[in-house]
């Protein structure tokens, strides 16, 4: 952990800087969630519920890609047929928030929630996960490090 501070000195996930987050809705036509994703340079959306805005999943970009290249979905699919969904029951998930030190979120992304699975994106929500704030990346985290002085 002393290496993870150095490295980090105290930075939090708000000193990403993260982007606001962007959402699709499952009904939304792929083609669209893509342009937006394109145009905003996101490798990540989440997607909520129309309704209560409850997260239900996400798209991975370069993996929808895969999926189009593939025939798997159409860009006139809805969003619900490529998204990855969320898993509820008895699965605990780590809580993200602004806050957050930068040294717990590069142990999520290298062990998970769990331990053992390694995330690419974190979902970044306020502390009572009502609202989704951001998606931080590994990039994102690898970046911060380079543009930091030593």
């Amino acid at each position: 952990m002393s290496a993870w501070a150095q490295k980090y000195r105290g930075a939090t996930v708000e000193d990403l800087d993260p982007p606001p987050a962007l959402s699709a809705k499952p009904t939304e036509l792929i083609s669209h969630a893509l342009m937006n994703a394109f145009e905003r340079d996101y490798t990540h959306l989440t997607v909520v519920s129309e309704d209560t805005r409850a997260l239900l999943g996400y798209l991975n970009i370069p993996r929808l890609k895969e999926m189009l290249k593939n025939g798997t979905v159409r860009e006139t699919d809805y969003v619900e047929q490529a998204m990855q969904k969320f898993q509820r029951s008895g699965k605990i998930y780590k809580v993200i928030t602004m806050d957050t030190p930068l040294e717990e979120l590069e142990a999520f992304f290298t062990g998970g929630a769990n331990g053992n699975d390694s995330q690419d994106f974190a979902v970044v929500t306020d502390g009572n996960r009502r609202f989704v704030l951001g998606v931080a990346t590994k990039a994102d985290l690898e970046e911060f490090v380079k543009r930091r002085p030593a």
